[in-house]
């Protein structure tokens, strides 16, 4: 796929983002597809999580690479769309057999964020969603707002669900300093409240009587603590390490914290994870300065990402 091409679209060679909506019950799941098994990371760093095959991809493992990652809503019930995420990926030709078996294997890796009603009520087949999400994958640049993953997602749940806004998805994409492309793709489900990274103040979070938002931490104490979560996937075209690719999470992780507060609670699922789909094999090593320069790309796309999808939702 040719780097002029991705430019043009605003999206990175070797990544297709497809969402599937369910829009009665506020909820869906989000896929990046990639087109073979790139090497992938992961940072949990809330204590809540719900993820979906992580454990293998600690920098120790032999296996790090995923042909594809998802979010889910549902919490634990969104786990389910890898089922459908996985059979839509074999059908369409993805995954390549091993250990001399015949039958091909398609990894992948998800998480989930909780957008689950309080009082209850029927939920989706989210595998039946996570399949519907890879058919719809596409190179062009992907749609933000009530979509996918965000669909039911909230922003502001320390005064309780009643006093919250609007979360969602949101998708930023540039060059970097060493030519190479980098995207940030972001579920913002947020317990706490969200700072504009251009304006400044708050832009989002738990709203009083009169409709502005109070900051976490304000007089009038949280009716609630409140769960949630931020979901993000760093993507980029730049051949690298795993452990640089982890470092380059680690760094954007911060832009992420930056406009966040609180970011990485102990009732909150916050997990990065993070993608290259360079063809070719990654570097020897690449400079420390090279990853930082990645990660401070990395940093102000995730800024960027979840400006976008709150503006998008609130609108």
């Amino acid at each position: 796929m040719p780097r002029s091409g991705a430019a043009e679209r605003g999206t990175i060679p070797g990544l297709r983002i497809g969402h599937a909506t369910d829009r009665a019950r506020s909820t869906g799941v989000t896929v990046a597809c990639l087109d073979r098994a790139a090497l992938t990371v992961v940072s949990i760093r809330g204590g809540a999580s719900a993820t979906f095959d992580t454990g293998s991809l600690s920098l120790e493992a032999t296996f790090g690479r995923r042909w594809a990652v998802f979010f889910a809503g549902g919490s634990l019930f969104g786990l389910d769309a890898a089922r459908g995420v996985r059979t839509a990926l074999l059908d369409a030709g993805a995954g390549a057999p091993v250990f001399g078996s015949t039958r091909r294997i398609v990894p992948i890796a998800g998480a989930a964020l909780y957008d689950l009603p309080p009082a209850g009520g029927e939920l989706p087949e989210y595998a039946d969603l996570g399949a519907a999400a890879v058919r719809s994958a596409s190179p062009g640049r992907c749609a933000e707002g009530r979509v996918g993953a965000g669909a039911g997602a909230t922003v502001g749940k320390y005064r309780g669900r009643d006093w919250a806004m609007r979360g969602g998805l949101g998708f930023a994409v540039g060059p970097t300093p060493q030519g190479a492309r980098l995207g940030v793709l972001v579920a913002v489900n947020a317990v706490g409240a969200v700072r504009d990274p251009v304006r400044g103040g708050w832009l989002a979070g738990a709203r009083n009587r009169a409709g502005r938002i109070v900051p976490p931490g304000a007089r009038d104490r949280p009716a609630t603590i409140g769960v949630g979560t931020t979901l993000a996937l760093v993507v980029t075209d730049a051949p690298l390490r795993r452990p640089e690719l982890r470092r380059v999470v680690t760094i954007a992780e911060g832009g992420l914290a930056s406009v966040i507060a609180p970011y990485g609670s102990a009732t909150d699922g916050d997990v990065t994870f993070g993608v290259t789909t360079a063809a070719a094999d990654p570097r020897p090593g690449s400079s420390p300065r090279d990853v930082d320069a990645l990660g401070w790309a990395a940093s102000e796309q995730a800024r960027r990402a979840v400006r976008s999808a709150l503006l998008r939702s609130n609108r």
